[in-house]
């Protein structure tokens, strides 16, 4: 069957290193670090007392006090980037055909504040059953995608998928389908994770997933690097409009890139740990190549899943070498993690936006926070370490796996017209 061709028209993001789309960027080629002591609570007696907290926001500015006070956090970051990217993608709300605009979302947690506080509370009563009405609507990861279809009245398929760290990719994979066989001619999608608490620094703690560099938290994600101990918590989220080609050239749109491969895989393996030689890794990025219908040699840069964790960096060079083979040299490869710490279901969306980014500016983000090499992985692999380098992209590959071994990888390119 003949698949419709998929474009990127606009986008949003709110990060540990950029509120906008201009202050991400300006952060990620300049390689600025996200991690900083945790405000939000208490963390003195925790492991792990830093993380990658959004700065300088104020939700008020954005939505209206009475109703962000039924919203969990990780539902306000997810209507302030869509906004954005609604906005960046000048879509007419008045002329649009609603029927045919899509909200899928990505969160692998949800409203885990909100839960946490509303069981504190019962936990400290005296028993008495005293839950907020909102207690579930602000809980439920799904909430998130239908106020933002309530919001803009955006009535096609409607859902938040829920694949641990990979659940954005996954939405945006889902997404991506639906445009391409004439389902859809939009859909607003991307993901945002809010889950800098208490119970997710513990929760992460105890499963020995955090770095615990409390000495310098601006250099405690270290993906690649032999000193590398786990990773930052992160929080915030992205979205990218993505629209079928003819609707978006008709309506005169700016367009980033185009959308031409998602893979999907797993790694039926462990509940946290990866695959130690990559399998699911390798078969997630070959079926996108095949999806794409390119070979590996096409690529040239890799936006990684690069957690800065033991077991994880090592397992996604390994399938990258057995993936691209000699070309793996000629590759661009980086983690904004080590910027943005790991956003957990949101990963995939401003790892996404990034890989846009790179394509637009024609430069590779850099891995921040190398300082010793590890001999386990080849020295001929180009890491982008420290600094950001500009070379030419025309197809970008990002790359995001999650706990339960869920894989997915979306292929980029730089549009032609």
């Amino acid at each position: 069957m003949n698949l419709r061709r998929v474009v990127v028209t606009g986008l949003g993001s709110l990060t540990p290193i950029g509120n906008t789309i201009p202050e991400f960027w300006d952060g990620l080629k300049n390689g600025v670090s996200g991690a900083a002591p945790i405000t939000k609570f208490d963390a003195e007696k925790f492991k792990t007392k830093f993380a990658c907290e959004v700065k300088n926001f104020n939700v008020e500015d954005h939505i209206h006090r009475r109703d962000a006070r039924r919203m969990d956090i990780f539902t306000h970051y997810a209507l302030v980037v869509c906004e954005e990217a609604i906005q960046d993608a000048k879509i007419n709300l008045e002329t649009i055909n609603k029927d045919r605009v899509g909200v899928i979302w990505g969160a692998g947690i949800g409203g885990l504040k909100s839960f946490q506080d509303e069981v504190v509370g019962f936990a400290k009563g005296d028993g008495t059953p005293k839950f907020s009405p909102f207690f579930i609507p602000k809980m439920i990861a799904d909430l998130s995608s239908g106020h933002v279809s309530i919001k803009y009245g955006f009535r096609g398929p409607n859902y938040v998928t829920v694949s641990a760290c990979a659940s954005a990719t996954n939405a945006m994979v889902d997404a991506f389908n639906y445009i391409r066989l004439g389902r859809i001619d939009m859909a607003v999608s991307g993901g945002s994770e809010a889950a800098v608490t208490e119970t997710g620094i513990g929760g992460f703690n105890a499963l020995k997933a955090l770095s615990e560099r409390n000495d310098s938290p601006e250099t405690a994600s270290r993906p690649f690097d032999k000193e590398r101990d786990g990773f930052v918590l992160g929080e915030g989220g992205a979205a990218i409009i993505l629209e079928e080609y003819e609707h978006a050239k008709a309506r005169g749109a700016k367009i980033y890139a185009e959308l031409v491969g998602g893979g999907m895989s797993s790694d039926a393996h462990h509940l946290t740990a990866p695959h130690p030689e990559g399998l699911g890794a390798t078969k997630v990025m070959q079926d996108a190549l095949n999806d794409a219908g390119i070979t590996p040699e096409a690529i040239d840069y890799i936006n990684v899943h690069g957690t800065s964790t033991p077991l994880g960096d090592y397992s996604e060079a390994l399938a990258i070498q057995k993936v691209f083979g000699e070309h793996a040299y000629n590759l661009n490869i980086s983690s904004t993690k080590s910027m943005t710490g790991h956003l957990l279901g949101a990963a995939g969306a401003i790892e996404a936006v990034a890989t846009i980014l790179a394509i637009q500016h024609q430069t590779a983000p850099p891995t921040i926070n190398h300082f010793t090499d590890d001999e386990q992985f080849d020295t001929k692999l180009n890491f982008t370490f420290n600094e950001a380098q500009e070379r030419e992209i025309n197809y970008a590959m990002s790359n995001t796996f999650g706990f339960g071994g869920h894989n997915f990888t979306l292929v980029f390119k730089k549009l032609e017209m």
